[in-house]
């Protein structure tokens, strides 16, 4: 599956333009509609263009588009961070600089020794390094006990997309998989708006496409987002449920690569179920830690 600009743009266009009422958007309707959500003309007068040039825009062509015209593109269509991120991507990438197929990205780069130190000092709390394409390529010994079910397949790297959506251990990992399934497609989504020539990328989002009905479903509602903080929801056998707070941090040196670290509020039994873990960890991994996990 090749990511095509023109028509990511298209779709997100329309799929966002879909959603908004005109109460939400705050203009006056007449007359009743055939479809749901704002019709072209009236996106173009919250974004102050014509409704020729709209057209233009929703057809897929974001060549040479202002970045004024973005923001208000942006505003008139309530985009969150995220989505306003995404969209200027999608520019970026269909500029003639942007739009030259970048050289082929191998599958995974060597972690520098230092990041992996750095995981490696983090001895009470899971963490890692991914890529755009949720490729793990560096993990400590609590994010190796955490994902330790997603580490059983002897493929590497680890890729969390995948164990998501292609192995059903991941239901026991993830209790909230529906909300664990959507946030794993938006990232990947986001991913394709920032470099939509990844071809490892496009291989991915080809094969879940092919294997899952749930991420089809998924990957066609457009729907972007940046998982910069928040929290997740994991159940391990070994010692129950674990509400964790995330931290997601960009990588120094490393574009696209994202460290993200989990966390537990002090006193709560979460975090006492964290320091369990941290027990099994190091009864059941004993000599993972300072080794790359991805190997």
């Amino acid at each position: 599956m090749v990511v095509d600009n023109r028509a990511e743009v298209r779709d997100f266009l329309t799929s966002r333009r879909a959603r908004l009422t005109p109460d939400q958007a705050g203009v006056t309707s007449f007359g009743a509609r055939r479809v749901p959500g704002l019709r072209r003309a009236e996106v173009a007068q919250l974004a102050g263009v014509s409704i020729e040039y709209y057209i233009r825009l929703e057809r897929g062509n974001l060549t040479g588009v202002s970045e004024t015209v973005l923001e208000a593109l942006a505003a008139g269509l309530r985009l969150d961070e995220s989505e306003r991120t995404y969209l200027f991507d999608l520019a970026r990438a269909a500029s003639p600089t942007g739009s030259r197929r970048r050289s082929p990205k191998p599958q995974a780069r060597e972690l520098r020794p230092s990041l992996q130190r750095l995981l490696d000092s983090m001895v009470a709390i899971p963490a890692f390094i991914r890529n755009g394409r949720l490729d793990v390529l560096g993990i400590n010994a609590m994010g190796r006990a955490l994902y330790s079910l997603a580490y059983e397949s002897p493929t590497r790297p680890v890729n969390l997309a995948r164990f998501v959506f292609l192995d059903p251990r991941a239901h026991l990992l993830h209790p909230n998989w529906v909300a664990s399934a959507s946030t794993t497609v938006s990232i990947l989504r986001a991913e394709a708006g920032r470099d939509p020539y990844d071809k490892a990328l496009s291989d991915l989002v080809g094969e879940l496409a092919t294997r899952s009905e749930e991420f089809r479903t998924r990957w066609t509602a457009h729907n972007v987002e940046l998982h910069r903080i928040g929290s997740k929801h994991f159940r391990r056998p070994e010692v129950g449920d674990l509400n964790l707070s995330f931290d997601a941090l960009d990588v120094p040196g490393e574009p696209g690569w994202t460290l993200t670290a989990y966390s537990a509020d002090p006193g709560t039994p979460d975090a006492d179920n964290l320091a369990l873990l941290a027990s099994w960890a190091a009864t059941h991994l004993v000599g993972t830690a300072g080794q790359r996990m991805t190997q």
